[in-house]
């Protein structure tokens, strides 16, 4: 089967993204591995497709697949690469649009200087949502929010906040992230017994309290050079301990976004930044992989 489609990137964040509008291509796990893998397929962090509008008040469908080829809840860097192509392509004419994401909607707004803005919704700190089971685990508090020590054997404990942008995070503060052990911890935070659909698992520096900077192991995919869902919930954790202010720069290895939260539980998180198209392709995937 031959296949078109468009790679993009957003803060260095790639992605492949498929157009589904006329109808579903029914790729299988073993396809979307191959599109993601890097030296066989087109290479990406995420698969996106754009399906059509599921409902009134809706203008698409938006579903994810990471590099290892499952489907994930939500990627915010993807979100804005998602409202760049199906207006650059002539899908909308709308420079906001409303779309489906796994567990719920969202809005994206593209920006007279070419940036994007993602209405994420607010963060969830419910565990049962998250999803998280503390059982067992040693737990303070900070600024009366809970923290818990995860215990991760030879590399020691990592003391984690913990909460789902539509997706789960356990966010740790260090030092200094770029001598961080991020790829030992990363993957150990990952598959920690406590998440039973795994976690992202991500790294924060304060420089100040408006400048943060990040790493984030992504579920599914390993480190990448930027996260969005990781970018919101690493200031929407540092909000809530009292160590950041409203809005915050977050400085990844792929660029920077801007991050805004009011700081009330229902309050929506608004992340701002880049997304760019990088090439058009076409690929033959094998039927069976």
């Amino acid at each position: 089967m031959d296949i078109r489609f468009t790679k993009m990137q957003g803060a260095g964040n790639d992605f492949v993204v498929l157009d589904e509008t006329q109808g579903l291509l029914g790729l299988s796990t073993a396809q979307y591995r191959f599109l993601a893998d890097r030296h066989f397929g087109v290479g990406a962090d995420q698969i996106l497709s754009v399906r059509p509008s599921p409902a009134a008040g809706l203008d698409f469908e938006y579903v994810i697949h990471n590099a290892d080829g499952g489907e994930v809840e939500h990627c915010g860097n993807g979100a804005r690469c998602f409202v760049r192509y199906v207006h650059d392509k002539g899908l909308t004419d709308k420079t906001t649009v409303r779309v489906k994401v796994q567990q719920g909607e969202i809005e994206l707004r593209l920006r007279p200087d070419g940036r994007v803005t993602v209405d994420m919704g607010p963060p969830v700190f419910d565990w049962v949502r998250v999803p998280f089971v503390p059982t067992g685990l040693v737990s303070d508090q900070v600024n009366g929010w809970p923290v818990f020590d995860l215990p991760l054997g030879e590399q020691g404990s990592a003391r984690v906040a913990v909460l789902s942008m539509g997706n789960p995070h356990a966010v740790q503060r260090v030092d200094d992230v770029e001598s961080f052990p991020v790829r030992a911890q990363g993957p150990l935070i990952e598959h920690h017994p406590a998440f039973p659909n795994r976690v992202n698992a991500g790294f924060m520096q304060i420089v100040s309290r408006k400048h943060i900077k990040l790493r984030v192991f992504e579920r599914g995919a390993g480190e990448t050079l930027a996260c969005g869902t990781g970018a919101c919930a690493a200031v929407v954790a540092g909000i809530r301990q009292a160590w950041l202010d409203s809005r915050v720069d977050v400085h990844t290895h792929g660029g920077v976004l801007s991050i805004e939260w009011a700081g009330e539980a229902d309050s929506p998180v608004l992340m701002t930044g880049p997304a760019t198209t990088v090439f058009d392709g076409q690929i033959h995937l094998p039927e069976t992989l």
